[in-house]
């Protein structure tokens, strides 16, 4: 695969990005491209490597290792070495029915499994594959390909996330119509008003891919919310098969003195507002700015840092960013081998931006909030901290144990809650009458997907917990194809 000598020859290389100070002033996507003979040279670094890890997709130390839908890396990294850019978006739609959106929001596990990665900086293959599907767009080579025939069945989707999307996808290739309710007024879910602008753009992206969805014959139903606009026995009548896509949505709280004052939100009520304020031209009801403010954003994760880039384009006073972990080894420990994920230190997209424009990093590590601040009209005015360290319990369980001494308050208008989320809404699950798991998790088997009702089948953060993009994709296409097998008696869904 690729050049034998490549990965001798040339030197792993990445796009640049707009420079940070230029691109918080605007919502457009901030990497830039390489020309194609330096994409060429990238795919030809991948090595002819016998036992490729790159597409294993499995788990190690409970994190993603190589790709979890199994994405065909070697074979359309060597395409593009050859210039064979259509074969190569072939090659990438048989596992990813959605490459533009892994290209840009994935964390690419597949490059911590990347046999190269042992000794040198691993291949380019998430740039490479968002530019296969960007080249396959720009081309005219992505068209709505509906089936040839429909089989009389019908499913439904609860949920326009990654996972119901994958899941209505493949199963309207099996030729079933498939109909998606979504609570929100447009579809996308995640992807939509989970993920901001300058990451995954909504009109040039996502949009465009759902009118190709729409033109294939699947049907969104937005602005319904199954419980309340239809009820969910209705749902179970009317159709043939149900799949439950609705993710991990309720968020983790900081129940900690003060948590009532005005200023203190959700990170995810804070980035959804934004991006439909942006599509709407208009700030609506939910809008919360941050400009002008001070700034905390407790959680140091990737919803986290999209606070801190929001922030940013706000116009705020200051950022703070509030991490209860340690920071992590600029280098892989003895104890995270290849082909583990590298639990390494890393500077995002956010992190860089507030350095640009406040003179550092925004992020301080094992500190925790101990309470909120409010004047005299209930408004957050500053954030107390402590430093922790982790000590081992007479359970064995590891905690945080704060460090006397090191109390502290820091000015605070605005402060944004980003710490995971703890499973599905329960309602709805409630309604349908499926079993959940001790985590709350919808119950159903990886790879069966089916619920303990056996029309209706489960996907994503929903069954599995909040998770990656990328293993929503694999379980929506996982739940289409069991489905497929409960409607049909048999599936030529992978």
């Amino acid at each position: 695969m690729g050049k034998p000598t490549g990965f001798i020859e040339y030197l792993r290389e990445l796009p640049a990005d707009r420079s940070p100070t230029e691109r918080i002033k605007d919502w457009k996507e901030f990497h830039l491209h390489l020309p194609e003979h330096k994409l060429r040279e990238q795919g030809a670094r991948c090595m002819d490597c016998g036992v490729p890890f790159c597409h294993t997709g499995t788990l190690l130390s409970g994190m993603a290792s190589g790709c979890p839908i199994n994405n065909l890396i070697p074979e359309w990294n060597d395409l593009v070495y050859r210039g064979l850019w259509k074969e190569a978006l072939a090659r990438l739609h048989k596992t990813n029915n959605f490459p533009e959106f892994t290209g840009r929001v994935c964390p690419a596990p597949c490059e911590g499994s990347c046999v190269l990665g042992m000794n040198n900086p691993p291949v380019t293959i998430k740039n490479i594959e968002c530019e296969i599907i960007d080249h396959g767009w720009a081309q005219g080579w992505v068209i709505p390909e509906p089936p040839v025939k429909r089989t009389g069945k019908t499913v439904a989707v609860i949920g326009s996330g990654p996972s119901g999307l994958s899941a209505a996808a493949q199963l309207n290739k099996a030729g079933h119509s498939v109909t998606v309710f979504e609570r929100a007024d447009r579809a996308g879910g995640l992807l939509m008003y989970g993920i901001p602008n300058m990451k995954l753009d909504k009109e040039e992206v996502v949009l465009r891919r759902l009118r190709v969805l729409e033109q294939e014959g699947i049907v969104f139903r937005c602005n319904t919310e199954v419980g309340r606009d239809i009820s969910a026995q209705q749902l179970l009548n009317d159709f043939d098969a149900v799949v439950i896509c609705t993710g991990a949505t309720a968020p983790r709280d900081l129940p900690i003195p003060g948590r009532e004052l005005r200023g203190i939100h959700f990170a995810m009520d804070f980035l959804r507002a934004n991006t439909r304020a942006l599509l709407d031209g208009s700030a609506g009801a939910d809008y919360i700015s941050a400009a002008g403010k001070d700034v905390v954003v407790i959680g140091g994760g990737d919803t986290g840092t999209d606070c801190v880039g929001t922030s940013l384009r706000h116009g705020c006073t200051s950022l703070l960013q509030v991490e209860i972990m340690p920071r992590s080894p600029d280098q892989r420990a003895a104890d995270n081998p290849w082909p583990e994920w590298p639990k390494i230190h890393r500077v995002d997209y956010g992190q860089e931006e507030a350095a640009a424009r406040f003179g550092a990093d925004p992020r301080v590590y094992l500190t925790t909030a101990t309470r909120f601040e409010g004047d005299a009209d209930g408004q957050v005015t500053a954030v107390h901290l402590v430093d922790v360290e982790w000590t081992r319990n007479d359970q064995g369980q590891m905690l945080p144990k704060p460090v006397s001494g090191t109390e502290r308050a820091v000015p605070a208008q605005l402060v944004l809650l980003a710490m995971g989320f703890l499973g599905p809404e329960q309602p709805l699950l409630e309604a349908l009458g499926v079993a959940r798991d001790p985590r709350s998790n919808v119950k159903a088997e990886h790879g069966r997907f089916q619920t303990s009702i056996p029309k209706v089948f489960a996907a994503g953060d929903c069954r599995r917990g909040q998770s990656l993009v990328v293993w929503a994709f694999n379980e929506g296409r996982g739940a289409a194809r069991e489905c497929d097998r409960f409607l049909m008696g048999e599936t030529d869904l992978p």
